[in-house]
């Protein structure tokens, strides 16, 4: 076993005030303790920041594998495929229904076998559905059934997300956890964006008139590969991470987290739901826009509104802190509301770049969104236990660890909303012909939800009044 970074003071027992670090075969650390300075600087924090490094180059992946099918599904009647609108829908929804369940028990893996071991265990998982995806989608003959257990595979990409915070979270200090955390869910959440980007090219080039289809999974074989040999080679297991289950069920039981997780599927699950139909809608409204020839390879939009939406999620964190998570959130959803009403219209208009347009508004304020009801859950449950400045101040222990289990779940249900809104798009095409009832659905949810926000949290009166929520 070897270590790069362990200077002399971070293990010197000379101190009494805190154990020193020790190190155990299979990349074990003893006694650490991100809250003390000493440890900290003298290389604490080269530990932590390499241990970041690769946990958001292995969860990146898990966004690619989990949105694959999003993409794919647009080439299937071209590669032979005959499924039905719903069977589509489908396969494009059913990742996110297995990964938003696989986060709940994704979030306790990290203490239970390390956070080194797992992001390995993790990351090889990845292998079974990229290369499930590859064979099956080269053969027009696959069964529907065999498709859509492989696409429900993909779902492992989606669990990762919980065990990979949940892992960063132990390596931090408090004051550090929100920019960790942020860079960590912002890495991942551009994966999907990639994964939309890089499949119509690398199916394409150089293919004349054939599709390579496999290559969709094909190509992140050895992306997996190195993320595998990083975890091995660079990250490490504290043996400090412990389970937290009579906080998980604390939280469980706090009626604002079934609020704030209702909010959550209103931000992010709008984002992933959003991002895994938006190749499909492009390509049956306007066919003619769904990809453009670059040189010998085609490339689609669809990846710019899940771009737009992961890079404008750190913003939305920045407002809340300057305004307040339930002021932002609030706006954000107005803006939904309107975006989802645009879209709508300009479907009728039959104008791609318009459509385009206020379907990327959309995405811009669902990402915002993402980003101030996150910042907004330990504020609420800091205002919770009494705090007087609930914006600024944690609240106790026992506040944080209810915090801390309520941000895992609140991640993982709002993560059926990538679930949801999928199904919903469908049932209404399947129903209708068009994609305008659903629609309509979502412009009433995203009202009543800032209407939510404002009457819990921001009405005068309440029990937030007062408090910077």
């Amino acid at each position: 076993m070897t270590h790069t970074e362990t200077p002399s003071a971070l293990f010197d027992t000379s101190k009494n005030e805190v154990p020193a670090l020790s190190m155990r075969p299979g990349r074990w650390i003893d006694n650490w303790n991100a809250e003390d300075p000493d440890q900290w600087e003298n290389g604490g924090k080269r530990i932590a920041a390499r241990n970041l490094r690769w946990s958001i180059f292995a969860e990146f992946l898990g966004f690619v594998i989990w949105q694959l099918w999003s993409i794919v599904v647009v080439s299937l009647p071209a590669a032979g495929f005959t499924f039905d609108t719903g069977q589509i829908f489908w396969l494009i929804s059913i990742p996110s229904l297995v990964g938003a369940t696989l986060r709940f028990p994704y979030s306790f893996m990290v203490p239970k076998f390390g956070g080194r071991n797992w992001t390995i265990i993790s990351a090889g998982l990845l292998l079974i559905p990229a290369t499930g995806l590859a064979i099956c989608v080269g053969n027009p003959d696959t069964p529907f059934g065999v498709m859509l257990t492989v696409a429900a595979l993909a779902g492992l990409g989606g669990g990762n997300f919980a065990s990979s915070m949940s892992n960063i979270t132990y390596f931090y200090p408090q004051s550090q956890k929100g920019w960790a955390l942020g860079l960590n869910a912002a890495g991942g959440n551009l994966g999907a964006s990639v994964a939309q980007l890089i499949v119509p090219i690398a199916i394409t080039i150089g293919a004349a008139t054939t599709l390579t289809l496999p290559l969709a999974g094909w190509i992140w074989i050895p992306f997996i590969l190195v993320a595998m040999w990083g975890a091995y080679r660079h990250m490490d297991n504290l043996s400090s991470a412990k389970a937290d289950f009579s906080a998980s069920l604390a939280a469980l039981r706090e009626p604002h987290l079934w609020i704030l997780a209702l909010l959550y599927i209103g931000t992010f699950g709008s984002f992933i739901g959003f991002a895994s139909v938006f190749p499909k809608l492009i390509a049956d409204q306007f066919p003619e826009f769904s990809t453009f020839a670059v040189g010998s390879a085609s490339l689609s939009l669809a990846f710019l509104g899940a771009l737009v939406g992961s890079l404008s999620r750190p913003y939305g964190g920045r407002l809340a802190d300057r305004f307040g998570g339930a002021r932002v959130t609030m706006a954000a959803f107005a803006v939904m509301a309107v975006g989802a009403l645009a879209v709508t219209w300009t479907i009728g208009m039959n104008n791609f770049w318009i459509f385009l347009g206020c379907f990327l508004l959309l995405f811009i304020a669902g990402g915002v969104g993402n980003g101030s009801t996150y910042r907004m859950i330990p504020s609420v449950f800091a205002a919770r236990s009494g705090v007087a400045d609930a914006s600024t101040n944690s609240g106790d222990v026992s506040t944080q660890r209810k915090t801390a289990a309520s941000l895992g779940l609140i991640s993982a249900i709002g993560a059926y909303g990538g679930f949801i809104i999928p199904q919903m798009l469908g049932l209404s095409k399947t129903a209708t012909g068009d994609y305008g009832s659903a629609l309509y659905i979502f412009v009433v949810a995203y009202i009543a939800l800032m209407a939510v926000t404002g009457l819990v949290y921001l009405r005068r009166g309440s029990t937030f009044a007062g408090q910077r929520i």
